[in-house]
């Protein structure tokens, strides 16, 4: 079989992976591999040049992969997210740091392959963060990437770590071996904050209360939110996110400062959600039940980025303020997708 030109999408039945494709699928410049536990649907099959169900722990697909395609850039999306990995905490270490070092080790096969370098898109997450408390939550300007590195969960360590290694494969790989040699991984990050789709169920993010409260809205359903009405997290839509990867795949090398960048829209409460979804569905039944430790870790995680650094180095600009991401994106698309049901 001839080596193809590819880009590598792993956890691609996702939120992030499905918007991804769809987006690459438009430039008409690459052969989309998508890989994920479970197939993707046929729709975003159809603009896949290959669609591979496996684990990215499966060492013999990964050799598949290497010495069927040749593989320039990889958007790798596949994690246990924030909650479930509370509850199997080594399994979620294996998931999302072992896979994580086979996908860079991969890209530095590649790389040797095929003469170029292999672009590394890592989707990190504002649960790097650990505010000791909510005082110092309150009284804190909008976070630095560098501050308040703490994590309190093992999601988090998991992101916080593989963004180190990708630095470490991207800046300073094997730099005691006799021949040093460059990895030829371009490892770059971004930090989402909670992210909000019209297109897709959420599932085991602990920030998931802000679209499982307007899902269930629509559907007709009552909702308990799971944090209190005063909780405020950073926010974005899911056109933004797929929007920011995309600039960031695009950005120059020599334009980029640092490996790993905050992005954000914006930073409402918990109870201005509610309110929005109200207004959107008068007949939503929301309430407020906090279990007080998803809450705690919700309180651990900033109010509010500072993405000054992507604004300056790569152009990064949120398209979707709250007011637009409920009128134009949430509301009309989740009321066609339920009307459909």
């Amino acid at each position: 079989m001839s080596r193809k030109q590819a880009v590598l999408v792993t956890g691609a039945s996702g939120e992030v992976g499905n918007g991804l494709i769809h987006r690459l699928a438009k430039l008409h410049q690459y052969d989309i591999l998508a890989l994920d536990l479970r197939d993707v649907d046929d729709e975003t099959g159809a603009k896949c040049h290959a669609r591979l169900v496996g684990d990215i722990l499966d060492s013999r697909l990964l050799e598949r992969l290497v010495s069927e395609f040749e593989i320039h850039a990889i958007f790798h999306l596949a994690a246990l997210l924030s909650t479930r990995s509370e509850f199997t905490p080594e399994t979620a270490h294996e998931v999302n740091v072992t896979g994580t070092m086979n996908l860079l080790k991969l890209a530095v096969e590649q790389s040797r392959s095929h003469g170029g370098r292999v672009t590394f898109l890592f989707p990190s997450s504002i649960a790097v963060y650990g505010v000791p408390s909510l005082t110092e939550k309150a009284a804190a300007r909008p976070v630095l990437e560098h501050e308040f590195t703490e994590p309190t969960t093992m999601y988090g360590c998991n992101k916080l770590y593989c963004e180190h290694l990708g630095r470490y494969y991207a800046r300073h790989y094997r730099q005691l071996a006799a021949e040093t040699t460059k990895s030829g991984v371009d490892f770059r990050s971004l930090r989402f904050p909670g992210l909000i789709s019209a297109f897709t169920v959420p599932h085991g993010g602990t920030s998931d209360y802000a679209p499982e409260m307007i899902h269930a809205a629509a559907k007709g359903e009552a909702y308990a939110c799971f944090v209190r009405e005063d909780s405020r997290i950073p926010f974005m839509a899911m056109p933004d996110a797929i929007d920011a990867l995309m600039a960031l795949m695009a950005a120059p090398a020599d334009a980029l400062s640092a490996n790993v960048y905050n992005v954000t829209a914006y930073s409402p409460t918990a109870g201005e959600l509610a309110t929005l979804t109200r207004a959107a569905f008068p007949d939503a039944a929301i309430r407020f039940a906090p279990d007080l430790r998803r809450q705690g870790i919700v309180d651990s995680w900033p109010a509010e980025l500072d993405d000054t650094r992507a604004r300056r180095d790569w152009g990064f600009k949120p398209s979707y303020d709250l007011k637009r991401t409920f009128d134009e994106y949430l509301v009309p698309n989740i009321r066609a997708r339920y009307r459909k049901a």
